[in-house]
């Protein structure tokens, strides 16, 4: 209790805290990040083998976000702990792996760095309490989907999912909207982009986003209501279309070639959470 009535009294200490967490956290998800597509796409080879009723493949080794240990990704070689310090490690390694020498992504520090940066920005916002808790954990959320999908263009529904319904039954309390504005935005954010969806499919045959997007999108309605839509569509948007044309340009995007949309709702979505716009400038 006296912990708590400290973090609660002196919001310095409550950020420095929450920036900690957030890095320690930052490691775990790049484990999710780097683990959860592949655990997906084992599940899913299992259960098509067992529809088609087809022989099943080869045995994959077991696969779960707490087993095989930390390993190097290049040679195999445990990770100690003490090699694995967030952030710190790849600066005193100097971005290469101690057994191997072979570059570690730059993904990890800069996950780990976000995580820690949106972790003391939520302390920060919302100060000590249950509101603080749970925009911790949605941003952390947020930045695992958006990785993820830019990755492997996949929004996988272990994330959506549970966040859409957590938000929910957060705002029974009103914690963010009141519940009505929730289940509303729920909804409403859902439909909007099924119905883009729909209109592209039909006008040109093609499908131009994927079923997560419009998860995702109805998952921030229902924490932050059908009235944070408009200028989430709007920041997603006006983002992703400067982003594509930059990488148009550059040769990094090649015509035709998809670009994911989960990361720029995501990046929105923290927008909203941590420096919210006033509903009435929408």
């Amino acid at each position: 209790m006296e912990v708590l009535h400290a973090l609660s009294a002196n919001p310095t200490l409550l950020i420095t805290v929450m920036v900690l967490l957030g890095l320690i956290t930052g490691s775990f998800l790049n484990v999710v990040i780097l683990r959860l597509p592949r655990m997906l796409e084992n599940a899913w080879r299992q259960e098509a083998h067992a529809i088609l009723e087809m022989e099943a493949p080869t045995e994959a080794p077991a696969l779960s976000l707490s087993r095989p240990a930390s390993h190097c990704a290049s040679c195999g070689a445990p990770i100690p702990a003490w090699r694995n310090i967030p952030l710190l490690s790849w600066v005193l390694l100097r971005g290469r792996a101690a057994c191997c020498g072979a570059p570690i992504s730059l993904q990890y520090p800069l996950v780990e760095l976000l995580a820690g940066v949106v972790a003391g920005l939520c302390a920060w916002r919302f100060g000590w309490g249950w509101e603080m808790l749970a925009a911790y954990v949605l941003a952390m959320a947020l930045i695992t989907a958006a990785v993820i999908d830019w990755n492997t263009q996949l929004l996988p529904d272990n994330i959506t999912l549970p966040l859409l319904w957590l938000g929910l039954l957060l705002n029974t309390m009103d914690t963010f909207v009141p519940l009505q504005a929730a289940v509303i935005g729920a909804a409403a954010g859902y439909l909007s982009l099924w119905s883009v969806f729909m209109l592209f499919k039909w006008a040109t045959g093609k499908e131009g986003m994927g079923f997560g997007d419009f998860k995702l999108l109805a998952a921030l309605g229902a924490w932050f209501g059908w009235m944070a839509l408009p200028m989430l569509l709007l920041l997603s948007s006006l983002v992703g279309a400067i982003i594509g044309i930059a990488f148009r340009v550059s040769g990094r995007l090649q015509a035709g070639a998809p670009m994911p949309y989960g990361p720029f709702i995501a990046g929105a979505g923290l927008l909203w959470l941590l420096a919210p716009m006033p509903v009435s400038l929408i």
